[in-house]
């Protein structure tokens, strides 16, 4: 297997998944009976490393993990993830409560736990094995993230940001500094103020010139946009059953296909593929395919939904 030039660190969340399925998003004042629920390890840091590892990227998960942390860490060594970079800390783990309708939709509550402990020692001992051949994949589940940024650039990394969930602090971290943003309609909406699509690749390329936009739309596709280059891939449309993982899979396919040496359609197309594949299983992880799945996959309808 080609694994590409590079390795990547993914700085982020490890979580237990309690996943409960329903047949509508629970609001305001509703109490509403689960129809299932299950347990699966989570988190868009480890979600993000295995389907990387699955896309046959070398990759590293650093972080934190609580006390009750050991099988996930047995998760990500069993999908090919190196694991010596975390370390254990006193306390629980992080967590998220999902709730996932009858159509596949999904609502997230997160606790930090353990996620929220990264020490600066910790950062600056993980990015010293690491150089400027290599990736950082971070997301905003962790703590200090603008000093992993800083960390990470002093070393000449290539920064890979996913703004989720997004806060206003994020503004006042060193996004100038970021190589590859990855952001979704909501996301893009709060870091530029702007609605339509077009105008956020836009707004996002005039604060970030020198950076790489990739922003998905769902069920709509995905626009990538790098200087005056701009792609637009549909989205391959299937039988939705759980989405909760497929963002990640986007952003883990996409970078392992760069990785490779594709060029920038083609990583959208392997990436929105892949999504559509981890979108038809339960779970996060779980539902994560392999590179060759997806090579070899045939879906059966194109750009148009199954009812």
């Amino acid at each position: 297997m080609n694994k590409g030039n590079g390795k990547f660190l993914v700085m982020g969340s490890l979580n237990y998944d309690y996943i409960y399925a329903l047949d509508h998003i629970v609001s305001e004042g509703e109490t509403e009976a689960a129809e299932d629920v299950e347990t699966v390890c989570g988190g868009k840091g480890l979600n993000q490393a295995i389907a990387l590892a699955k896309a046959g990227a070398v990759v590293y998960q650093g972080g934190m993990l609580g006390e009750d942390g050991a099988m996930l860490r047995e998760t990500l060594q069993q999908n090919g993830v190196n694991t010596e970079f975390l370390k254990n800390v006193q306390g629980r783990n992080g967590h998220a409560f999902i709730q996932v309708d009858s159509t596949g939709k999904n609502a997230i509550v997160l606790l930090g736990g353990s996620n929220r402990k990264l020490t600066n020692e910790q950062i600056q001992e993980t990015l010293q094995s690491f150089s400027n051949e290599d990736y950082l994949v971070l997301q905003n589940e962790i703590n200090d993230v603008e000093k992993v940024i800083d960390a990470g650039y002093k070393r000449g990394m290539k920064i890979v940001l996913n703004p989720s969930p997004y806060e206003e602090k994020i503004r006042s971290w060193p996004l100038s500094k970021i190589n590859i943003f990855f952001v979704n309609e909501i996301e893009g909406r709060q870091l530029t103020g702007e609605k339509e699509p077009e105008r956020i690749v836009n707004r996002m390329n005039e604060a970030f010139p020198h950076a790489e936009v990739i922003l998905t739309l769902g069920t709509k596709g995905a626009c990538y946009s790098h200087g005056k280059a701009r792609l637009f891939q549909p989205a391959f449309r299937i039988k939705t059953v759980d989405t909760t993982a497929a963002g990640d899979t986007f952003t883990g396919f996409f970078l392992a296909a760069k990785a490779r040496g594709e060029n920038p359609a083609k990583c959208m197309e392997i990436a929105a593929k892949a999504a559509a594949i981890a979108a038809t299983g339960k779970g996060a992880a779980p539902s994560i395919p392999l590179w060759e799945e997806v090579q070899k996959t045939q879906l059966n309808v194109y750009y148009e939904d199954i009812k």
